[in-house]
């Protein structure tokens, strides 16, 4: 009787499956495994592998945009150095051609002013032997009538009254 109870023990415990269950679970656990295997991991393996990809290109991508960005950099920052320098060189041409503009004008300036001071001179010159020569005629006109009322004759003649203020003057001029 021991035996039996043991064997309906045996049957009766539910935590050991029956044999017939264990194959069958075998067999549906393989078939299951198979379909997987053959359906359903190619597809999860070709999601990874377009997600990989996508991954990989955008990684590829993102590294191209940064060298790209990086030659951008180093151009811009080579033209606004070529920007500089060109400054640099329009404002020193700047100054310089200003301080030729300045000194040229100053030359035209003084050349002007030259020219206007010997205007000036010539005109001043020209004045003074007018007046020289008009107060001569005048101060002989006056001598010649005075020295005829202190002699008492007429001096009429032109020649001897020009000898005669001449005298006077340049014996005027040696006296001073």
């Amino acid at each position: 009787m021991s035996f039996r109870i043991s064997a309906a023990a045996e049957e009766l415990n539910p935590l050991v499956p029956h044999t017939s269950e264990i194959i069958v679970g075998f067999i549906a656990f393989t078939l299951l495994y198979l379909v997987l295997r053959s359906k359903v991991v190619p597809m999860f393996e070709k999601a990874f592998a377009a997600r990989t990809e996508a991954i990989q290109g955008g990684m590829e991508k993102a590294e191209k945009a940064q060298r790209d960005a990086q030659v951008a950099l180093e151009q811009y920052t080579a033209q606004l150095s070529d920007a500089r320098g060109e400054a640099q060189k329009i404002r020193e041409e700047a100054r310089v051609q200003g301080a030729a503009i300045i000194e040229d004008l100053r030359g035209k300036a003084q050349e002007e002013a030259a020219r206007i001071t010997a205007a000036a001179t010539a005109s001043i010159e020209a004045e003074r032997q007018q007046a020289i020569t008009s107060l001569r005629n005048e101060v002989g006109s006056l001598a010649t009538e005075l020295a005829s009322k202190i002699v008492g004759e007429a001096l009429d003649d032109q020649v001897r009254q020009s000898r005669i203020v001449d005298r006077f003057l340049d014996d005027l001029e040696k006296s001073k």
